[in-house]
């Protein structure tokens, strides 16, 4: 068995980030707060929790935050039957698991959305588990979905990689100890990402494919 290939999901496998952006900007709206996009965006990929008080200060008033969160649900969730999945991110999964990758996703998504990306990317009979927000105590940047997908595939650190398309994805893959690929598709700049920790960074997912074999997943060092 080569080892555990866990994959972020929003941003990374699917065309997303930026529709959580506008629906956390109308969210953040509706209950009185002007935040710029560009915040949101840099944002993103943290938990609901960790977003608003990264957005609005830990000084914010909490009894605002389970209505701005069940906000963004509701407004993100009108996109379910449309989301779009990047170009051959199937491909890359079913790829990987022909290698004998165990390919687990670690992402902050759950319930009805989490099931909406899986059907968006169409790869499940490749997908061997998820760590999702719903099975940790703390989302990324914490280790912990990271230590978690590992865990779920039965392989040490050592022996992991992690794709994400943001900062807070590169940390947690560092804070493991597992490989970090880093992907451009979510938006966030190369020096970001390559300073939060990425071992190597792609376009997106179909250029990770296409460079596979000199990738942290080619036979030998990436």
């Amino acid at each position: 068995m080569a080892g555990a290939a866990i994959f972020d999901v929003d941003g990374t496998l699917t065309d997303t980030n930026h529709l959580h952006v506008v629906a956390w900007w109308e969210a953040f709206r509706q209950a009185g707060h002007t935040v710029p996009m560009p915040d949101i965006h840099r944002a993103v990929g943290l938990g609901s929790g960790d977003l608003i008080e990264r957005l609005l200060g830990a000084d914010r008033d909490p009894g605002q935050d389970e209505a701005i969160s069940s906000a963004h649900t509701v407004l993100y969730g009108t996109y379910f039957d449309r989301i779009p999945a990047f170009r051959r991110a199937g491909d890359l999964l079913r790829t990987l698991a022909g290698r004998d990758w165990q390919v687990v996703l670690a992402t902050s998504a759950s319930g009805a959305e989490l099931a909406a990306l899986r059907r968006a990317v169409g790869a499940d009979e490749v997908i061997r588990a998820t760590a999702s927000s719903d099975d940790v105590d703390r989302g990324k940047p914490s280790a912990e979905p990271v230590e978690l997908a590992c865990r779920l595939a039965g392989v040490t650190p050592e022996r992991a990689v992690f794709v994400g398309d943001t900062v807070w994805d590169m940390e947690a893959a560092t804070r493991a100890g597992v490989g970090a690929v880093a992907l451009l598709s979510g938006g966030i700049p190369r020096a970001d990402l390559e300073r939060a920790g990425a071992d190597a960074v792609y376009r997106d997912v179909a250029d990770l494919l296409d460079h596979l074999d000199h990738s942290p997943f080619g036979p030998g060092p990436g």
